[in-house]
């Protein structure tokens, strides 16, 4: 069984709901731990979003940020995964010469996320989605004509 684990835009979308329930920040940070528990999104974060919401900002997605330029580029990172999506973030920092820490911030604004120790896409890309209807699909065709299921379950 896999547990949800919500990326921080939904969570965004649930702190927009309870703003327009005129539930305070306090509040919905309380029910937020309540359900996703370590999940949740902070105190302040919660607070800022509020803060954002009253001045009529509802964007969810992350703005553009100045700062320091990026050592490396998200394609590069992509690639690395590609090549063995099993590579630590020890290996990644020191393959890409910085430090874990940015390594794991860039794979989370990337959306991807470790699962039986393989970085994976939080979401499905659309390639994957059709692969996986296409073997659902035959799947039924395959129970319609042949009746395979009771072999498996029961």
């Amino acid at each position: 069984m896999s547990i949800f684990v919500p990326n921080k835009v939904y969570l965004r979308g649930i702190l927009l709901h309870y703003f327009i329930q005129k539930k305070s920040a306090a509040e919905a940070h309380r029910i937020l731990v309540q359900t996703y528990g370590d999940n949740a999104l902070s105190d302040t974060t919660c607070r800022d979003w509020f803060r954002r919401f009253k001045n009529n900002d509802f964007e969810l997605e992350d703005k553009e940020r100045s700062g320091a330029p990026k050592k490396f580029e998200d394609k590069e990172l992509e690639q690395l995964l590609d090549e063995d999506p099993s590579q630590t973030l020890s290996e990644l920092g020191k393959i890409l010469q910085v430090d874990e820490s940015t390594v794991s911030k860039r794979l989370k604004g990337l959306g991807m996320i470790q699962k039986q120790g393989h970085w994976v896409p939080y979401e499905l890309k659309p390639r994957d989605v059709e692969r996986r209807f296409g073997t659902c699909e035959l799947l039924l065709q395959r129970q319609k004509r042949k009746g395979f299921l009771h072999r498996i379950v029961g």
